[in-house]
């Protein structure tokens, strides 16, 4: 069956706004009005709150909603990376479970990846799931976890075989964050904010239906959620354009910003405000000099050439291409617009750029850009991390030598000096 044309489309989704769009009503009641639709998220199957429509079509649907200013399902922050993965890798419970209350924003989840004796080696994960009694008992560490101070769900990536190789000894979860025998600890960064947490497991209980996919998948499906992660990595720039019209659902939204969307009020920051810098260049009259200029102009085609990578990635998922290497593209590149952004702005403001709230440039935001920017080349995976994807998986390039590869992960050595 053929998909229908952007016309029709168009023509269906208006009449169902003209006849269910409702701003009096609560966000979650119109979310879950609009996920039953299927109108929110219509590239999704119709069997889970979708239409089946092509991406292609996704923006034409985007736009009518934009046209008359109607709130859209919650589609920002980890709960989409969680919505992503299930949908491939999860069973029908978990999307029974899960994927409306994800829609309508009742859920908020978190990522729980990261550990501090690894680093960016995902894969050398200790956190433990011993399976007793028929549960998995969890117990470890994990670190650099936005939104678990109020996430109620994580998806986590432990281990479960310590005599597979490292790659293979892994399986992935879905944790309830909110039960005694977990414990979230936020950590205060640089730039003021406390968007990571580090969090402690012990003895906290997985029932082993909330194992997502075969035991020893959990490296396949954790790429899954990265390549879904990196592919995505500036969609939280508009995290805060939230109508100021009047309604219940408009206000519920704009309160949802102010709280569940909070650890990510820096993400702009961090992505170095190019869009800032040539109206300030403007204002300070340093678009009169030289070298400045070419700065600007460098900057600017890096930006450019980053968006054009962004619209390729853009261009492979709406073609129905599987996530790929395109990804660590598009976050490398976002790591170093961040850093030549941040080197503008502080030629731009010289030494007030190190000034902080109201007595800093733009109220702070150019001093909160120069000490957010390096989180880029870290989150989502380090630039070392993209470059050693590019040159293995684009470039076909020799990998790495490994010798931690080839012997049950137990012998592996951890956190060690030599």
């Amino acid at each position: 069956m053929s998909a229908p044309s952007e016309e029709t489309v168009r023509a269906e989704v208006r009449a169902w706004l003209e006849a269910n769009w409702d701003p009096s009503l609560s966000l979650v009641e119109w979310r879950g009005i609009l996920a039953d639709s299927g109108w929110g998220v219509p590239h999704w199957p119709e069997d889970w709150y979708g239409r089946g429509l092509p991406q292609a079509l996704v923006p034409a649907v985007e736009e009518e909603f934009q046209r008359i200013d109607a709130v859209g399902v919650a589609k920002v922050g980890i709960r989409m990376l969680a919505a992503a993965t299930l949908l491939e890798h999860g069973s029908d419970m978990h999307k029974e479970k899960f994927l409306r209350r994800i829609l309508t924003g009742e859920d908020t989840w978190c990522q729980l990846f990261s550990e501090p004796g690894s680093g960016s080696d995902l894969a050398g994960a200790a956190t433990r799931a011993d399976l007793k009694d028929d549960k998995w008992i969890i117990n470890g560490q994990k670190v650099w976890t936005t939104s678990a101070h109020h996430a109620q769900y994580g998806l986590l990536l432990a281990r479960t075989d310590w005599d597979a190789v490292k790659h293979q000894g892994l399986s992935y979860f879905v944790l309830d964050i909110e039960q005694p025998g977990v414990e979230v600890h936020p950590l205060r960064q640089m730039n003021g904010h406390a968007s990571f947490n580090q969090v402690f497991f012990t003895d906290a209980v997985i029932e082993p239906e909330f194992q997502v996919g075969e035991l020893g998948e959990g490296w396949k499906i954790a790429t899954t959620t990265l390549m879904h992660e990196r592919r995505g990595a500036d969609a939280l720039r508009s995290w805060a354009q939230v109508s100021q019209a009047e309604g219940r659902c408009y206000e519920d939204a704009r309160a949802e910003v102010v709280t569940v969307m909070e650890p990510y009020k820096w993400y702009p920051q961090r992505a170095g405000r190019v869009d800032l810098v040539l109206e300030r260049a403007r204002e300070s009259g340093a678009i009169d000099d030289a070298v400045t200029r070419d700065e600007i102009a460098k900057l600017m085609i890096m930006a450019k050439s980053a968006e054009w990578t962004a619209r390729r990635a853009r261009a492979a998922q709406l073609q129905g291409r599987p996530q790929g290497p395109e990804g660590s593209l598009g976050k490398l590149a976002s790591s170093h617009v961040a850093r030549a952004a941040a080197r503008v702005h502080t030629s731009l403001s010289g030494a007030d750029a190190m000034l902080t709230g109201s007595d800093g440039e733009r109220d702070g935001v150019i001093a909160e850009i120069l000490v957010s920017a390096p989180a880029t080349s870290i989150a989502g995976g380090t630039d070392e991390i993209q470059r050693n994807i590019i040159s293995e998986r684009v470039l076909r390039l020799p990998k790495e030598p490994r010798t931690d590869t080839d012997r049950p992960f137990r012998d592996v050595p951890r956190n060690t000096v030599s």
